[in-house]
C-alpha cells in the first residue's frame, strides 16, 4: 500500500507564528478547501474531556479549526456521543453541561454544542458495512447525517487499546449507546482474589452495580458487566484484569470497523488531527489525568486515519519519559512507551486490521512543516 502524507507541526512556537495559527496551516495542508462542502454541516468531532479532567484539548485549539470551517462555506458543530458508564457525561443535559464548564461555550469555540446520539444516547443510526465482525455498526445519528467530519483526537495512553488516538476518536467516540455497548460485550474482567484486599473502591466506581464485596473480597457479576475498563484503573491493588487471551484483539478489532463505518462515504469528506500534548497514560474519559508520559510534541493532521495513528505513536515512542510519571525509571527514545504502561496490550493490532480492511496505511510520508 502506498504511503500517506502526515503534516506535523512542532509544539515550538514565536512571534511570528503561534501554535493555534499552525493548526490552521496544518488544515490547508491537508486540503482542508477540498473536504468541507459548501454550505455543508460539519461535525468537529471531539472529547470535552471528563468533569475534574485537564488534559483534554484547549478550546482555543478548536475555535481555530471551527472558524476555518466558517471561512470555507461550512457550518461547524462540535460534537460527542453519550458515555456507556457513568459519569459527567451519561446523557446530554450532564455532557453539554460539562462541556461548558470544561471552557467549550459558544462564545467560546464559536459554534454549537451537538451531542450526536440525543438526550440518553437512544439516538442512533446504523450504517451496513459488511465486515469479518459487524455487518452493520450503530453510531450516533447526527454524526451520520453530517456533511463532512472532522477528528480533533487528544493522543494518550489507553487501558484497554493501548493508546487512543484517531481511530478510538472515531470508532468508540462516534458509537452510539447501542454501539458501544457492541464493543465491549466481549470486555467483562476478572478478579484476582489474592491481590484484592476488599476496600471496596471498585464496588463505588461501578455504574452498573456489577461489582460486589463478598468475604472481603470483590465479585463480578458479568451479567451486568458492561466491560467498561472503569474498574481496572481504580483498583489500587491491580487486582482487576481483562481476560487478556483474546478480549483485547476482539475490542480493537471492533473498534476498527466502527471506524469504517464513520468514514463510510466520507473518506474525501475527513480530516484529521492528532494533538500530542499533555500526553498522559489514560483516557480523558477519568475524572483526572495523571502526570504526561513525555514532553509536549506537537500536532498532527492528515486524512489517513491509520497513517496518523501509526505516525504519532511513532512520535512518541522516539522520546524520553519524563521523570515522575507513571512510566516508572526511565524509558529512552526507541522503547515503547505504551508497552510499558500496559504490557499486555498489542496496540498495533487495530492498525494492522484497520489497514486490512482497507481504512488506510501503516507507511506514512512525514512533512514537518515547522
Amino acid at each position: 500500500m502506498a504511503s500517506s502524507k502526515v503534516y506535523f507541526a512542532e509544539v515550538r512556537a514565536s512571534s511570528r507564528e503561534s501554535l493555534l495559527n499552525k493548526v490552521v496551516r496544518l488544515a490547508d495542508m491537508i486540503g482542508l478547501n477540498q473536504i468541507i462542502p459548501e454550505r455543508g454541516l460539519v461535525a468537529i468531532k471531539l472529547h470535552f474531556g471528563e468533569k475534574g479532567n485537564t488534559a483534554y484539548i484547549r478550546p482555543n485549539f478548536i475555535r481555530q479549526i471551527a472558524e476555518k470551517v466558517r471561512s470555507l462555506g461550512g457550518k461547524p458543530f462540535l460534537t460527542d456521543c453519550n458515555t456507556l458508564y457513568g459519569g459527567s457525561r451519561a446523557d446530554s443535559v450532564s455532557h453539554i453541561s460539562t462541556a461548558v464548564e470544561n471552557g467549550f461555550a459558544y462564545s467560546v469555540v464559536n459554534a454549537p454544542l451537538i451531542i450526536a446520539d440525543g438526550l440518553r444516547g437512544a439516538s442512533s443510526a446504523g450504517v451496513e458495512i459488511n465486515q469479518e465482525i459487524f455487518k452493520t455498526a450503530y453510531l450516533g445519528k447526527e454524526i451520520v447525517e453530517s456533511d463532512a467530519i472532522i477528528s480533533v483526537a487528544h493522543f494518550k495512553g489507553h487501558e484497554l487499546s493501548g493508546f487512543g488516538g484517531t481511530i478510538k476518536n472515531l470508532g468508540m467516540g462516534c458509537a452510539s449507546r447501542r454501539g458501544k455497548m457492541a464493543q465491549h460485550s466481549d470486555l467483562s474482567p476478572k478478579v484476582k482474589r489474592k491481590k484484592c484486599v476488599g476496600c471496596g473502591d471498585c464496588v463505588e466506581h461501578c455504574s452498573q452495580r456489577a461489582i460486589s464485596l463478598k468475604d472481603k473480597k470483590a465479585m463480578i457479576d458479568s451479567r451486568r458487566c458492561i466491560g467498561c475498563g472503569e474498574c481496572i484503573l481504580v483498583c489500587p491493588n491491580g487486582a482487576i484484569q481483562i481476560q487478556w487471551s483474546a478480549d483485547i484483539a476482539l475490542f480493537q478489532k471492533k473498534m476498527v470497523e466502527y471506524t469504517f463505518a464513520v468514514l463510510k462515504g466520507k473518506k474525501r469528506r475527513a480530516a484529521l488531527f492528532n494533538f500530542l500534548t499533555q500526553i498522559s497514560p489514560a483516557c480523558d474519559c477519568y475524572d483526572y489525568n495523571d502526570a504526561p508520559i513525555v514532553q509536549d510534541v506537537g500536532i498532527m493532521a492528515s486524512t489517513d486515519p491509520v497513517a496518523i495513528d501509526q505516525a504519532s505513536v511513532d512520535m512518541v515512542n522516539a522520546q524520553n519519559s519524563l521523570k515522575g510519571s507513571r512510566l516508572r525509571g526511565e524509558t529512552p527514545p526507541g522503547q515503547d512507551k505504551f508497552r510499558a504502561l500496559y504490557p499486555n496490550v498489542d496496540w498495533a493490532i487495530q492498525l494492522e486490521y484497520a489497514e486490512k480492511i482497507g481504512l488506510g496505511s501503516r507507511s506514512y510520508e512525514l512533512i514537518n512543516i515547522g
